[in-house]
């Protein structure tokens, strides 16, 4: 699946496979941190920080995923609807984990 941008008159241009996926596991990872902090006030780093600390969980934890399991890689190029909910899924929950990684360390220290 390629997704095509149009930027003006008579352009356009094509989004690769790999940015849509990323773009998927970022949104899904900045869910997931805040859902996953939502659950357990224990690990909260405040709206912004579970953001932030989800999407990044989100965008690593799904590239890491797509390396292991190669089907969810493909996303981008096959439109599959089960490789896209699996990195929404990959993506969700790398998202929660490193959010509740980071928020019990920093709730430990302080």
């Amino acid at each position: 699946m390629a997704l095509k941008l149009n930027t003006g008159p008579g352009e356009c241009h094509v989004m690769s496979g790999l940015l849509i996926n990323l773009i998927i596991q970022i949104i899904s990872g900045a869910v997931g941190g805040n859902v996953a902090a939502g659950a357990a006030k224990n690990v909260d780093l405040g709206t912004l920080g579970n953001t932030i600390a989800g999407a990044i969980g989100g965008g690593a934890g799904g590239q890491i995923l797509g390396m292991l399991i190669p089907l969810l890689a493909n996303s981008g190029a096959t439109p599959d609807i089960g490789s896209i909910v699996g990195q929404v899924a990959g993506g969700g929950v790398a998202g929660a984990v490193l959010t509740a990684i980071v928020g019990a360390i920093k709730n430990k220290t302080a």
